[in-house]
């Protein structure tokens, strides 16, 4: 479970990112974190992923309070969240299967069950038969899905995809966020960024919309006028 207790977060210039947000996610939900820019959504992330830390209120994860979790357990506590980016990150000089094994030897995982793993992550987002190829050699929806692929290596709790369908064509984008809502059904709380109106409206799940860092609607079905 997710939930923020009257969080609010300014930054050292005085710019107030967060006012007294209080939002509950429980485990499983799928929600989709829509706003214009500077409304609080990429500050709302810094602070899952405890790049930041709350100014003030209370924000736990999973049972962990992040506003008192110490510097040296955030390493262990971000194991439990997946990471999907706009910008891919992928590594160039790696091929699809080493890009997923590598998120997974970072944290010790033994060899043995990366082979086992890793070929169940890529066949459960379509890339059985490109874990061979680099990611030049892939489509900009393939390598989204590589990072999504990553992102499930360590069998995270939560899935975080900030404008996973960024930088892919409209139709790409529905792969995408069919696959979101696959994972979704495995039991994992799937957060989605995006400033997509048709994406929003088409899948009809929970939105949260955030402006000028309060929420300013939360409810269940479409996108907002």
């Amino acid at each position: 479970m997710i939930e923020f207790k009257n969080v609010k977060k300014v930054y050292k210039n005085g710019t107030v990112a967060l006012d007294n947000v209080n939002l509950k996610i429980d485990d499983g939900e799928f929600v989709f974190i829509v706003g214009e820019s500077g409304a609080g959504k990429t500050t709302m992330m810094k602070l899952l992923l405890r790049e930041e830390k709350v100014t003030s209120g209370k924000l736990i994860v999973n049972g962990h309070n992040l506003a008192k979790l110490s510097s040296f357990r955030v390493p262990r506590y971000r194991r439990e969240i997946g990471v999907v980016f706009q910008d891919f990150r992928l590594f160039k000089n790696k091929t699809v299967y080493e890009n997923v094994a590598f998120a997974m030897r970072v944290l010790g995982v033994p060899a043995k069950l990366i082979r086992k793993r890793v070929p169940a992550i890529l066949s459960t987002v379509n890339l059985a038969d490109k874990q061979h190829r680099f990611p030049s050699e892939l489509s900009g929806g393939e390598q989204q899905r590589v990072a999504l692929a990553r992102a499930l290596a360590n069998n995270p709790k939560t899935i975080i995809a900030d404008e996973p369908t960024g930088n892919i064509d409209p139709k790409l984008s529905l792969e995408i966020m069919n696959l979101l809502i696959k994972i979704n059904k495995l039991n994992k709380t799937v957060i989605v960024v995006t400033h997509e109106k048709n994406l929003v409206d088409y899948y009809q799940q929970r939105v949260v919309r955030l402006s000028d860092g309060k929420i300013y609607e939360d409810r269940v079905g479409g996108m907002f006028s």
